[in-house]
């Protein structure tokens, strides 16, 4: 069985931050891939102003090019909305059963998981991996940059400095399209 995990998110614009943390986790946790699951509008978040998702995606796969073990995954984008993890990984477990997946998601998450549809069904069938976040602790340690796509979108909207922040391949396309 291929051990994949699945790091969903919005990725409005991804950033190094992801990037690192999904090399990290696959690395420790002895993944044979990470999947960036691009999602929808996060039911949880329905307020959250999202970039299309065609250019989310396009960000995604070009600041992943090279990086190996790590890839964009627009799965999510073909099922039912609101995107629920449970549905995602019902269905990934069905179309790929040689695959084994391995939910990952951040600690602040994890602080409010018994509100997510079928939590207990999530944790029954499936791995969970917490990683820390902000305040929020985690079952693994790895390195956390300080950085978040809120900050890259604001930080673009007063025309600041974002080149530590993303790759250099998309430094120049997030600043066009979050200005």
């Amino acid at each position: 069985m291929i051990k994949t995990g699945i790091f969903g998110g919005s990725f409005n614009p991804i950033h190094n931050g992801h990037i690192a943390l999904a090399q990290a986790v696959r690395r420790q946790c002895g993944l044979d891939e990470v999947w960036l699951m691009v999602s929808p509008q996060n039911p949880l978040k329905q307020d959250q102003q999202l970039l299309a998702d065609d250019k989310r995606l396009l960000l995604a796969n070009k600041a992943l090019e090279g990086v190996e073990g790590v890839r964009v995954s627009d799965y999510e984008m073909h099922l039912p909305r609101p995107s629920y993890t449970w549905n995602t990984l019902q269905h990934l477990s069905a179309d790929y059963p040689d695959r084994t997946f391995v939910l990952l998601i951040g600690g602040d998450n994890w602080a409010y998981f018994q509100r997510w549809r079928h939590w207990k069904d999530i944790l029954r069938h499936y791995d969970v991996i917490v990683y820390p976040r902000d305040q929020y602790p985690g079952t693994i340690d790895v390195p956390l940059l300080d950085v978040s796509s809120t900050e890259i979108r604001r930080r673009v909207k007063a025309g600041e400095d974002i080149s530590r922040l993303v790759p250099a391949s998309i430094e120049a396309s997030v600043r066009q399209l979050f200005l």
